[in-house]
């Protein structure tokens, strides 16, 4: 049976990382008790507020032609490989930290 709920973990971190924001409610209406959901939840978001951030720039420094491609191009990228990085470690069963979001979202008290 214990095996069962750490699946049942692994599989709402998953979806938390998955679907953002959404994931992040779902995994706060449904597991808020978990810790291992909830780690990954707390990163998931974190990742979402980055993906706004990322998104705010890049409308700001859309004008000037090379810096803002080059922004738009290396921050998605990063935001990308993150949140590939986030999906692996959630499905690993333990609670690693995502490179720089896992510090964020340490702050995070729910």
């Amino acid at each position: 049976m214990k095996n069962s709920k750490k699946d049942d973990s692994k599989l709402f971190a998953f979806l938390a990382v998955l679907l953002s924001v959404i994931g992040f409610i779902i995994a706060y209406a449904s597991k808020k008790n978990d810790k291992y959901v909830m780690f990954y939840a707390k990163q998931s978001l974190i990742l979402f507020f980055g993906w706004i951030i990322l998104g705010i720039i890049t409308m700001v420094v859309s004008f000037i032609p090379f810096i803002g491609m080059l922004i738009y191009w290396i921050g998605y990228l990063g935001l990308a490989v993150l949140w590939i990085i986030g999906l692996v470690y959630s499905l690993s069963g333990e609670m690693k930290k995502i490179p720089i979001v896992g510090d964020l979202a340490k702050k995070f008290n729910f």
